[in-house]
């Protein structure tokens, strides 16, 4: 049975949990967190889910997803969720969520992180992943036209894409500040 920390609309935990599967309580919400992995080619590693997989069975998804469970913070979350679905020890003690998606039950954390782990080392999670690879932005968005990937919304996997090398909302310098 796992657990879920709520939290307020202002990213408040309120001292109560929720049981997964359960409906979500009147004005609360939970954490999800998203890891976006890219190689030195600009390539997304993403994963492809496992047919028993409640949920997406089958489908590609992103390097890494999951929920929060209670006293998980975002960055533990993602670290945790990484580490059980791919093996792979990340550090995000000092990295922030790249962005934040406000979605009807809570909060969607995405962290953009730039690393290449051989995909021959890492020790897949079976009960999640069945196998991994590596994608460009184009790949991916014929994948999500055939039905194989997750249905994002396109501009979000462009954004994801473009973040990985860009860590402002500006694409340029003030020309006018001092």
């Amino acid at each position: 049975m796992e657990l879920f920390d709520l939290y307020t609309a202002d990213r408040i935990k309120t001292g109560k949990t929720m049981v997964r599967g359960e409906a979500m309580p009147e004005g609360c919400y939970r954490i999800v967190v998203h890891i976006c992995i890219f190689n030195e080619q600009g390539q997304m590693l993403i994963q492809q889910r496992q047919p028993f997989k409640e949920g997406w069975s089958n489908m590609w998804d992103v390097t890494v997803g999951g929920s929060a469970i209670a006293g998980d913070d975002s960055r533990s979350a993602a670290e945790r969720e990484t580490r059980e679905e791919l093996g792979l020890g990340i550090d995000l003690s000092d990295v922030r969520p790249t962005l934040t998606i406000h979605w009807e039950h809570g909060f969607d954390d995405y962290y953009v992180l730039n690393m290449t782990p051989d995909l021959d080392s890492l020790h897949l999670q079976y009960e999640e992943v069945q196998r991994v690879c590596w994608a460009d932005m184009e790949e991916i968005m014929q994948m999500i036209d055939d039905g194989r990937f997750i249905p994002y919304e396109k501009s979000l996997i462009e954004l994801l894409f473009f973040r990985r090398n860009h860590r402002s909302s500006h694409t340029k310098s003030n020309p006018t500040a001092s």
